[in-house]
């Protein structure tokens, strides 16, 4: 078996990184899509949930969910 040159084992060892730096950013925009799809999904349910509180005149149920929205986008940052 022929060894290899360090050239080419240097081609090789940066290939690598690129290949590593390509799944980590690859990575990390799934994981941006997948926290925005959620974030977007729970202020919708809770946006439905207010609304619903207020056409019942709930103001207990619309405190604690107007709470819990203005948590979620401190959270988030929204």
């Amino acid at each position: 078996m022929k060894e290899k040159s360090y050239t080419e084992l240097m081609k090789i060892s940066a290939m690598k990184k690129k290949e590593l730096k390509e799944a980590f950013v690859q990575n990390l925009y799934i994981e941006m899509l997948l926290t925005e799809v959620l974030l977007t999904s729970e202020k919708e349910k809770l946006q439905k949930q207010i609304d619903e509180a207020i056409d019942r005149k709930d103001k207990p149920a619309f405190m604690r969910l107007s709470k819990q929205y203005a948590q979620l986008t401190k959270r988030f940052g929204t």
